[in-house]
């Protein structure tokens, strides 16, 4: 383990697939120390049922580890998690295995940390306001602008979709989209593919909100009025940014062979095309955090893990792809 970052492993919705996902993890070696952050009584209970034949240990200092059994951070559920049906009363719980990941990020005691996948609506029904790990990471450390990206794909060849926007009703999305916020997104990703991926220099192209880009005006003024201008911009500061091109365009496959990043105006105009290519095998990285921070591509698959057979044979892909990127990412981002 001497040299190997450390990794923080949420488990997510304890009523979901997180937990199963834990117990594929633990099955096999990583390039990582994993440190799973959850309730140790769910994850064993998870791992027998899957027939897993992985041990679980309390989580140790480095100085003070001796078992090779995976090693967790325990935070007790309020009541017993039963598969597939969220119960509003352990919400708490799962956002405190964030607070841990993200107080461990930031005092060093972890290099990255990878998130399992949270059911929103139980966090809401319990009366907190929680949005997504992307906004409460960016809350949490004080992140000025954070960007959500989707990565699919082998590390050569890999496609980045990052998003101008968020989770927001479509309705809103134009307005959301302003001259400041969509420069503050291109600074982001170009500073996070150099420092976190290693890219000396990140040539980004930029979809149009409307179609065929507003054609010159006669479907909508977005491009003109705000992304346009932003492009020039960024230019001028020295970014590699191209367009706006429209996205049926972008994302031909000859086109994103000369890019490293996309970025979309809005979640359904970007992510689409990456889950196509690589859904089950994708990874999402929060952008613009003072930590490194990847997730599964996928939700809490409820009824996956409500039934036992279906969740020995779900596919553990992403979660697998998100522990190799964010030890990848570690190493780049702290020795940049």
């Amino acid at each position: 383990m001497p040299g190997l970052p450390t990794i923080a492993v949420t488990t997510g919705e304890p009523a979901g697939i997180g937990p199963d996902l834990c117990a594929r993890l633990a099955e096999r070696s990583w390039p990582a120390r994993l440190v799973i952050i959850g309730d140790i009584e769910l994850l064993r209970e998870r791992a027998r049922r899957l027939g897993a034949g992985v041990r679980y240990a309390p989580y140790a200092t480095r100085s003070q580890r001796t078992s090779t059994a995976t090693e967790v951070a325990h935070f007790p559920l309020v009541t017993p998690a039963k598969p597939g049906e969220p119960d509003p009363a352990n919400a708490k719980a799962v956002l405190a295995t964030l607070d841990a990941a993200v107080a461990g990020c930031l005092s060093g005691q972890f290099a990255a940390m990878v998130t399992g996948p949270v059911q929103k609506s139980s966090i809401n029904d319990a009366g907190i306001e929680f949005r997504g790990h992307t906004e409460f990471l960016a809350q949490r450390t004080g992140a000025p602008h954070v960007v959500m990206m989707l990565v699919g794909g082998p590390p050569k060849r890999a496609l980045r979709v990052a998003l101008a926007t968020t989770h927001l009703p479509l309705a809103a999305v134009p307005g959301a989209i302003t001259r400041e916020s969509l420069a503050a997104t291109l600074s982001v990703v170009a500073k996070d593919l150099s420092a976190k991926f290693d890219i000396t220099r990140p040539r980004i192209v930029v979809c149009g909100l409307n179609p065929h880009a507003g054609e010159g005006g006669h479907l909508g003024r977005e491009e003109i009025d705000v992304i346009e201008p932003v492009i020039a911009e960024a230019r001028a500061a020295g970014l590699d940014v191209t367009g706006p091109l429209p996205a049926d365009t972008v994302f031909v496959p000859s086109k994103l062979a000369v890019f490293d990043c996309v970025v979309a105006m809005y979640h359904d105009q970007g992510l689409p095309v990456l889950k196509h290519a690589s859904f089950g095998h994708g990874v999402n990285v929060t952008l613009g955090l003072p930590i490194v921070r990847t997730s599964v591509d996928h939700g809490t698959a409820l009824d996956i893990a409500a039934d036992g057979a279906s969740a020995r044979a779900a596919d553990p892909g992403s979660v697998f792809a998100a522990v190799e990127l964010a030890a990848r990412m570690a190493g780049d981002f702290h020795h940049a």
